[in-house]
């Protein structure tokens, strides 16, 4: 059975009713198991589970082999460019603290392959009772500018260590709390924002001057659209909450 993303959502919430469930992780080892109760094991048990459960589904896929980059599965395995589907998941007490991508890998990812900007992300949010139960309090599915936003420094919310940039990191686009930044309103202005960061990032800013006019190009020729980006400059504002209020 071939299933989009949408399908595989739908099916999770509406028929399976995985916001109604509980779940419980198990370890055996010879002769002793145990329950884990350790919640950060959660998220990376996860996407063995739903492959597990597009398999008992019966449900068309391929396991990606590039682990460093999205998207988990390839629910179109004869065509790879259409049905990319990346599964997330963090503890719903927390912040979302999964990685969505090397920075570095993804700017050159979405040049050159501009359909990995259509990968959508089916992200758990879940809870552990200290008893090790497991359940699911929100699922979504959301493109990737639907769950990422600027920062104070940098134009996309970056993992920095030693003014090294290493991950994109998720925004909080959940939460109705006040907030200092705004999610990204559209792909054109987090493509906007990763070209200003391949140029603000020493390690990508010999290729800043070219980096939009090949994304651009690419872009057309396999969407045949032809993407109006604006400059970081004249949108940066707008994704900062105090000035979009003043």
């Amino acid at each position: 059975m071939k299933l989009t993303p949408q399908d595989v959502y739908a099916l999770l919430v509406k028929e399976d009713k995985i916001l109604e469930i509980n779940g419980q992780i198990k370890f055996f080892l010879g002769n002793v198991n145990i329950v884990v109760r350790q919640k950060d094991v959660v998220g990376n048990i996860m996407q063995e589970w739903v492959q597990g459960w597009l398999s008992q589904k019966g449900v068309e896929y391929a396991v990606s082999p590039n682990t460093q980059m999205p998207p988990d599965f390839f629910l179109n395995p004869q065509d790879r460019q259409t049905g990319l589907l990346e599964v997330k998941a963090f503890n719903r007490n927390a912040s979302p603290g999964f990685d969505i991508a090397d920075f570095r890998m993804y700017a050159d990812e979405i040049v050159h392959k501009p359909y990995m900007l259509d990968v959508d992300y089916l992200i758990f949010g879940y809870e552990m009772s200290d008893d090790g139960i497991v359940t699911i309090r929100d699922v979504w599915l959301k493109k990737v500018w639907q769950i990422t936003r600027r920062m104070k420094k940098w134009p996309i919310n970056l993992q920095v260590k030693d003014n090294v940039v290493h991950k994109i990191r998720p925004a909080v686009w959940y939460s109705k709390s006040p907030r200092d930044f705004n999610i990204f309103e559209n792909l054109e202005d987090f493509i906007s924002a990763i070209e200003e960061t391949v140029h603000q990032n020493p390690d990508t800013r010999n290729r800043a001057g070219q980096w939009l006019n090949d994304f651009t190009d690419n872009y057309e020729k396999h969407y045949g659209v032809k993407l109006d980006i604006p400059r970081w400059r004249n949108i940066a504002d707008k994704y900062i909450v105090e000035k979009k209020k003043s």
